[in-house]
Order: C-alpha cells, then structure tokens, then sequence
C-alpha cells in the first residue's frame, strides 16, 4: 500500500504527479495538441478537418479539400508556433498536411 503524504499539495500538482507516475503523458500531449489544432484553426477549418494525429513531435492533419491544405501549406512555420505558444510548450516541432 502507498505511504500517506502529509503535506498539502494542489490539484494540479496531484494530477501531474499521477500522470507521471502511471505513464500517461504521451497520451495527454496526443489530446492537447489536437485540442488546440481545433482551437485555433476554427469552424472553417475544422470542417474539412477529417483526422489529427500527433506522433513524435509531428502533427498529421488530413483534409478534405486539396484547395484549403495548399492554402494552409504556405504557412506551416506560422500554424506550428501558434499551435506551440497555445499549448504553452514546444510540443510540436512538424506539420504534415494529408
């Protein structure tokens, strides 16, 4: 059984810890950075938005439309550092456009 802790931590701390403990980060950056591609490309985006994967620093989104990715290939430097100032960490480091 697990020792009791005495000391007061906040919920945050806790969660971290737990997450750290049960291995569970990578699955947390996976939803995160899929959380925030929808966040910050918004409706119009996002519905021709068909998947968004995250996987070793690189970020897969598929879209439906050819017209829109090209238009969005232009700028892939930009969308990854916005992406990565809204995450709050460099988390992504490619975007790779299907």
């Amino acid at each position: 059984m697990a020792k009791r802790r005495n000391e007061h931590i906040n919920m945050g701390q806790a969660l971290n810890e737990f997450l750290k403990k049960n291995k569970l980060e990578k699955g947390m950056e996976k939803v995160e950075a899929r959380d925030a591609w929808v966040k910050l490309m918004g409706n119009g985006v996002n519905n021709y938005t068909t998947s968004v994967e995250y996987k070793d620093h690189i970020l897969y989104v598929s879209l439906s439309s050819s017209v829109l990715r090209d238009e969005l290939s232009m700028g892939k430097s930009k969308i990854v550092s916005m992406l990565n100032e809204e995450l709050g960490k460099d988390l992504i480091r490619k975007l790779v456009l299907r």
